[in-house]
């Protein structure tokens, strides 16, 4: 039997705690949260005990962070030291810089895993396995897409960015991952945001990968009803993968059964986008004690593609990556710093409000 804890008490806590129930030889034994109503709340849900963060890992084998962006680290380290486990939720943290202490708490021995679990999906592990079969890709287009979240932590500056931050971390992961071998070496970027918010509810990326292909990217919170799907070509053929509603894969035109979600989920949905198999894996990589496939360095790359796209977003141009700029602000933070410079740049008359609407599209 593993032993977890959760550190933070969140909606997706709520999704992990029904994943937990589904996994075999493993149990929630602590939930902490600032929120001691919450903790409570959320431990009784999933048959745990409600602790303070101060307490943990409190005899866990691992945990999973879910705190906003910028406790991460802290938690993460608060976790290893007291000899656990950890799983980081995405993305992994508000800054590069914490991200990069994140890599070095892995090197230095720590478990740390990346909480992308579409890395774990068995849609995405077939459409991979199709996309590999059509050789060199020549177009590959990511879109995920749903509604505004009523979260309200994470339609706040503090949070560390929009759409592109929270949902968009996922389609950079999953672009990545269908490209591969390739890597990214450069990003586009138009961030929108309407009257009345402060972040991004609206991303649209061109990653441009040292194959020369040029990878479409789409995250939005606009959407009357959620879409996540991919696409993919070659000279040689077509892929398709859906993800939300319904998952499925299909090799030009012609559908790939995909493998038959445990009859014993709440919803089949925790298995075909990854959260189960996740967890199975953060158990069996406590268990030997090994490197977990998801590492910390897969999710400081993703965060590198961000933080750039948001500077590129505000200055109006393509930003080189790696990326090379403050690894100390957080992603909203550098593009409003990247509007503000393109507004001093400009030094012809061009005011700051000008300057804005290039790099903040408002509607």
């Amino acid at each position: 039997m593993t032993a977890i804890a959760f550190a933070g008490s969140g909606w997706v806590t709520a999704i992990h705690g029904l994943a937990a129930a589904g996994v075999r030889d493993l149990r929630v034994v602590h939930v902490a949260s600032r929120s001691p109503r919450a903790a409570r709340r959320r431990a009784s849900q999933v048959g745990a005990v409600a602790c303070t963060y101060a307490d943990l890992p409190g005899g866990a084998e691992a945990v999973v962070v879910a705190t906003p962006p910028a406790q991460h680290l802290v938690e993460a380290r608060r976790a290893v030291e007291g000899g656990a486990g950890v799983l980081v939720e995405a993305p992994l943290a508000a800054t590069l810089a914490d991200a990069d202490e994140l890599v070095n708490l892995a090197e230095d021995g720590g478990l740390v895993a990346y909480g992308e679990n579409l890395v774990h999906a068995p849609a995405v592990a077939e459409a991979v396995r199709a996309v590999r079969r059509l050789g060199t890709l020549t177009f590959l287009e990511v879109r995920l897409a749903q509604g505004q979240p009523d979260r309200r932590g994470h339609l706040r500056p503090q949070w560390g960015g929009g759409v592109l931050f929270d949902l968009g971390v996922h389609a950079v992961a999953l672009a990545m991952l269908l490209a591969a071998p390739a890597r990214v070496v450069e990003v586009e970027a138009r961030l929108d945001t309407p009257e009345g918010l402060e972040v991004d509810d609206d991303a649209r990326l061109t990653l441009t990968f040292d194959s020369g292909l040029r990878a479409q990217v789409r995250a939005t919170w606009r959407a009357a009803a959620p879409a996540w799907d991919a696409q993919a070509a070659s000279a040689d053929g077509a892929a398709r993968l859906d993800l939300v509603p319904e998952p499925a894969v299909e090799l030009n035109g012609a559908p790939i059964r995909l493998p038959d979600a445990p009859d014993d989920l709440s919803s089949p949905q925790l298995y075909y986008l990854g959260y189960t198999p996740q967890l199975a894996a953060l158990a069996a990589d406590v268990a030997a004690n090994r490197a977990p496939r998801t590492s910390a360095a897969l999710g400081r790359t993703v965060l590198d593609v961000v933080c750039a796209a948001y500077v590129a977003a505000g200055r109006g141009r393509p930003e080189p990556l790696p990326f090379a700029g403050p690894r100390d602000r957080t992603p909203h933070q550098l593009w409003q710093d990247a509007v503000e410079e393109a507004a001093r740049a400009a030094g012809d008359g061009t005011d700051a409000e000008d300057a804005e609407r290039d790099g903040i599209d408002h509607g």
